[in-house]
């Protein structure tokens, strides 16, 4: 709209000065060079008008010559440019699909038109690695670390390699550079923080987690977590070496960041039950045991009122468990101890809270020792022996990763040596069957190895549907004893 009406505006004014001048056509006269001319004004301004365009076509005929070259090479850098793109894009799919010899072509093909090193030495160090020439890779890694725009590439391939090559060292020194260039990348601060944990290197790892935290590549609840592991392995490190002191306070400081960690907590207690400060040690594990009952929190704090005799440690437990009284766990600790203490009734009665349609075997164990202690009953015993056979075994700590299980927590898993991965829980059954289908399999379990074993030639194979538990084993074994 706006470029219509200055369209109609100009022509409006050439229309008007057109009339004007065949109104008023006038007369001029030159002389130059001995010539007289003599015309009209619309003819003066028309003659001027056609100079005009002539010298302006001239001009940028003469333009258009001076910077042919310079486009021509222009054009020519451009198509070499894009043929170049083309080849450095169909060599990354040529790694991808691991064709080593296409990959090594498209990347010579791409060095060789776009000549821009930090573009295509990427692509050759992946092409020399794929072909198993880790030496030009080598070579090419150590070019791109040179290169401000392709530093962190360099060092990530050369990162790679040491690893590869079993260079823990080489690695974690190339690891720190990764990450201080790029501190706000996930993958170097993740390498950087592997590779100090397989070190063992707790004080550092704890420093790496703290700028992961400050640089927000993990949230916080997550890197709390990991501090209060790492304090963990620090204040083991520091009674090694005889510094109790120490070993205190970063138990402490563990505890403090995650008061759920049930290990730290455990730490905490008996290095302060050690340093005479029992009530403290008490208040940890009553702490702790309001929002995470465990087992071996009532084992510590059972330690801790270890001068007494069994019933002064019952009425322990039983103040503990009142700080979860419906929990499963305060039950069951109430009835441990009350076994030991030789109170059946209040044994029973806590027990009896956990029994549900498919008890643990904890508490069919238990049952069994109950029934025999109290009223000499073995069958009775056997009965619940049998049940704790195909009940949920007891839980343990079981690495959620590659499902090892462990006795005692530990901060790197020993089968898949992945960190903080351990968790307290019950392992999954291979088969579960009812309680009638296992009471037959019992009875009639050693009838049918023996008639195995009289057969000579033997089955090709044995089908076992699952082991009983070998806390399950032991009770049977002391009961057979007894």
């Amino acid at each position: 709209m706006f470029r219509a009406f200055w369209f109609l505006l100009l022509l409006a004014a050439f229309s008007l000065g057109a009339a004007l001048l065949a109104d008023n056509p006038g007369q001029m006269s030159m002389q130059w060079l001995g010539y007289k001319i003599e015309a009209s004004v619309g003819i003066l301004f028309a003659a001027l008008f056609v100079l005009s365009f002539l010298l302006a076509s001239a001009l940028r005929i003469w333009s258009f010559l001076r910077r042919a070259p310079r486009r021509i090479d222009r054009a020519r850098q451009d198509w070499r440019r894009q043929r170049g793109y083309k080849a450095l894009t169909q060599g990354m799919v040529a790694v991808a699909a691991g064709d080593a010899v296409e990959a090594r072509r498209l990347s010579r093909k791409a060095e060789a038109l776009l000549a821009e090193p930090p573009l295509t030495m990427l692509l050759s160090a992946q092409a020399a690695q794929l072909s198993g020439d880790e030496k030009a890779a080598g070579k090419f890694f150590d070019a791109m670390a040179e290169q401000p725009e392709t530093k962190y590439l360099g060092l990530s391939g050369k990162l790679k390699q040491a690893m590869e090559d079993g260079d823990q060292d080489g690695a974690l020194e190339l690891a720190e550079q990764a990450s201080n260039l790029k501190p706000k990348t996930e993958t170097a601060t993740a390498t950087l923080l592997d590779l100090q944990i397989k070190k063992q290197d707790w004080e550092r790892a704890e420093e790496t987690v703290k700028k992961s935290i400050k640089n927000k590549t993990v949230d916080g609840t997550t890197g709390r977590r990991r501090r209060a592991l790492m304090l963990f392995q620090r204040s083991l490190e520091e009674e090694n070496d005889g510094k109790l002191g120490d070993a205190l306070r970063h138990a402490q400081r563990a505890n403090n960041l995650a008061p759920d960690f049930v290990p730290a907590a455990i730490r905490t207690a008996r290095l302060l039950q050690s340093a005479g400060k029992r009530r403290k040690a008490a208040a940890i594990i009553e702490e702790i045991w309001v929002s995470n009952p465990h087992p071996h929190l009532a084992d510590v704090m059972g330690e801790l009122a270890s001068g007494a005799g069994p019933q002064e440690k019952m009425r322990t437990i039983e103040r503990l468990a009142a700080y979860n009284n419906d929990h499963e766990e305060s039950h069951l600790a109430i009835a441990r101890a009350a076994l030991a203490a030789g109170m059946w009734q209040e044994a029973r009665e806590h027990l009896l809270a956990t029994v549900q349609i498919h008890p643990s075997a904890r508490v069919c164990r238990y049952m069994a020792e109950l029934e025999e202690a109290e009223h000499n009953d073995v069958d009775a015993s056997r009965e619940w022996l049998k049940r704790a056979s195909v009940a949920d075994p007891d839980p343990v700590w079981l690495c959620n990763d590659c499902g090892n299980a462990a006795a005692e927590w530990e901060p790197i898993c020993t089968r898949c040596e992945k960190f903080d991965t351990l968790e307290w829980k019950i392992p999954p059954r291979v088969t579960r069957i009812d309680s009638e289908i296992a009471t037959n399999t019992l009875n009639h379990a050693g009838s049918e190895i023996m008639q195995t074993l009289d057969n000579e030639d033997g089955p090709d194979h044995l089908d076992i549907i699952e082991p009983p538990n070998p806390s399950d084993q032991r009770v049977a074994r002391d009961q057979k004893e007894k």
